[in-house]
């Protein structure tokens, strides 16, 4: 039986509804990462650069949680556009389950290999202790992640993308408050420094994922109880990892891909490492919006295919991307424009600004590919067609991506700017292909979830 808390999702959906919300969220979130760079820069920047590689990493890690949270998404939008409320506490329980119990698998893997990593990613003497620090620290909590992230996906699905936007409210500001108690206030005599930040990061999750769980039952969107999993749903939980894996694999190989990258920059000083970071934290803001309107056209193309109507979810994808596409180049250009200003709030280092201001040119053709690839990827995810975006990407990012930024970043002598040359490449002419994959109606048929 349908929640009466749960909000009715179709083509005529406006898609600021629900990219309006993600928007703030991921706005804040990115604030948040800035923050922290700020803050950590006026503290020391090989810690800067330290904790940078520290979260290439645990971003793998949380990779592995998608997994189940892309199902989620998917399946969870495809059962309430078919109307098929039944099931619906089983699949919350599972996922959150199943997420919890990775997570922490993880979490324990990942603490016991930081050295290892920290070591196949050339991190510098300088920067090794810091950066080992804050793995040992945020790297054991990464299950309260897994659990939020299911948690997030849970309630977007059902209409509740608010939600995320007051977490990261809530985020940004214990982490602002814990950061600067830990580096320059009242508990800067217990010199944890980068330990205090981690501290923080660990603080502002675990009370994320409190507030999600709340909310979820206040709501009284559905329950979670380990009783729905008996007897054990192994045929459902395998169709989800199918659902999920896919999708993960591709953002493995993305993560991976740019670890990679990172172990190339890496090898070109630590003015090169600072400078990618900085960067990374600005391009943030040239993304933001297209991220949220792909965020929010999967959740509507996934109830919009459950319910069978495929020809409103081909539509609506376009029209999406005629509004987020212009306006990610235009931020992207922009941010370009400012950023010999805007990086100032991160260093006065002239040669780390001058590598800087060329990553910002390129970002503006890397943000054109990814608007692309972000608005059809994760339609096809949402539509069920999760097979044909991983072959893609695993050939674009290693065939193009990797070797024309080994090329032109090492081997041409073209330093960083060279290395996002190779994603640009990659991003552009991946975006172009899954783009005419979904312009043929390749992924009609697709669906998880038959109509009654």
């Amino acid at each position: 039986m349908k929640s009466s808390k749960t909000l009715t999702i179709d083509e005529k959906t406006p898609l600021m509804l629900i990219a309006g919300p993600m928007f703030i969220e991921l706005f804040l979130n990115i604030l948040l990462n800035n923050v922290d760079t700020m803050m950590l820069s006026h503290y020391s920047e090989n810690a800067v650069g330290a904790v940078g590689n520290a979260n290439q990493v645990m971003f793998l890690v949380i990779i592995m949680f998608n997994i189940i949270a892309t199902a989620t998404s998917v399946v969870v939008a495809q059962y309430l556009g078919a109307k098929q409320y039944d099931k619906m506490n089983m699949i919350y329980t599972l996922a959150v389950a199943f997420n919890f119990t990775i997570g922490i698998i993880l979490s324990l893997a990942l603490v016991l290999s930081r050295f290892k990593l920290m070591n196949l990613l050339h991190v510098s003497s300088e920067m090794m202790n810091y950066a080992t620090t804050y793995i040992l620290i945020v790297g054991s909590s990464m299950f309260l992640q897994a659990c939020t992230n299911v948690m997030l996906q849970i309630l977007r699905c059902n209409g509740y993308t608010k939600i995320g936007m007051y977490l990261s409210l809530i985020i940004n500001l214990v982490n602002i408050i814990g950061n600067y108690s830990f580096l320059y206030g009242p508990l800067k005599y217990l010199n944890l420094g980068v330990a205090g930040v981690a501290i923080s990061t660990v603080t502002a999750r675990a009370i994320a994922f409190l507030v999600a769980f709340i909310f979820f039952y206040r709501m009284k969107i559905g329950r979670i109880s380990l009783r729905l999993l008996k007897p054990f749903p192994t045929a459902f939980l395998i169709k989800m990892i199918k659902v999920g894996l896919p999708s993960a694999g591709e953002n493995f190989s993305y993560s991976m891909y740019q670890m990679v990258l990172l172990s190339f920059v890496n090898t070109m000083g630590n003015d090169s490492v600072n400078a990618r970071v900085y960067c990374n934290s600005l391009i943030a803001f040239a993304m933001v919006f297209s991220n949220a309107s792909a965020m929010s056209t999967q959740i509507i193309t996934g109830h919009l295919v459950g319910a069978g109507r495929e020809d409103a979810a081909y539509k609506r994808v376009f029209k999406t991307l005629g509004t987020s596409l212009p306006i990610t180049v235009a931020l992207a250009a922009l941010n370009w424009l400012i950023c010999p200003y805007t990086l100032h709030l991160f260093t006065d280092s002239q040669p780390i600004i001058q590598i800087a201001r060329t990553i910002m040119f390129v970002d503006i053709f890397i943000e054109f590919g990814r608007c692309l690839n972000m608005t059809f990827v994760n339609s096809l995810k949402a539509a069920g067609a999760y097979i044909f975006p991983l072959i893609v990407g695993l050939v674009t990012m290693w065939g193009l991506g990797a070797t024309v930024g080994y090329a032109l970043g090492i081997a041409a002598g073209l330093g960083v700017a060279g290395v996002f040359c190779g994603t640009a490449t990659d991003e552009c002419i991946r975006g172009l292909i899954v783009m005419y994959y979904w312009y043929k109606k390749k992924w009609y048929g697709k669906k998880l979830v038959e109509n009654n």
